[in-house]
């Protein structure tokens, strides 16, 4: 058997050496509103797709521009081919974040032209990082760093019907490629 999985869409994607034409924004959007965030142990579901919503509309909020927002919708997409691997167990796994990184890179490539610059890429880790700052706050009662990050959107983190956090990715991606 090859290195694939068979998509939503039925595309058999390669993990190892993706095609940018099997790169899909329903099969990702899907998949990521499905997929539980913190490896399962929130008392309730938010979904990945539910966080990257929150990361982009936290980006317009900040009157980031556009890509910026963007980047911050598509910032786990590869996670949809791969799952979502905790920050703990994932910075030890070498391979696993090469094989993450050459997805990501081609889904952003694909959508938003080029891989972030380094300053990019510091944006969208500070939302990402404010959102799960907030994420377990509220969700667990935990804060993660003594310092509050600002928060600037208003977030809503409880469950949300998968389909209705898929169909919201989609209208936001759409959106932020006007």
């Amino acid at each position: 058997m090859d290195d694939y999985i068979t998509t939503y869409k039925k595309i058999h994607f390669q993990i190892l050496d993706p095609n940018p034409n099997d790169i899909d924004i329903t099969d990702i959007a899907h998949s990521l509103s499905m997929m539980c965030r913190a490896n399962g142990h929130f008392p309730s579901f938010y979904s990945v797709g539910q966080h990257c919503i929150d990361c982009a509309n936290e980006a317009v909020a900040r009157s980031l521009d556009r890509r910026i927002a963007l980047l911050c919708l598509l910032h786990d997409a590869s996670e949809a081919y791969l799952s979502d691997i905790t920050r703990p167990v994932k910075k030890h796994l070498d391979n696993y974040i090469k094989i993450e990184k050459n997805i990501q890179d081609r889904i952003y490539i694909k959508f938003a032209g080029s891989v972030p610059d380094t300053d990019e890429m510091k944006q969208i880790g500070k939302i990402d990082d404010t959102l799960l700052y907030y994420e377990f706050y509220y969700l667990m009662g935990e804060k993660l760093t003594d310092t509050k990050p600002k928060l600037i959107s208003n977030p809503n983190f409880k469950t949300e019907d998968f389909a209705l956090t898929e169909k919201k990715y989609i209208d936001i991606f759409n959106w932020l490629l006007k």
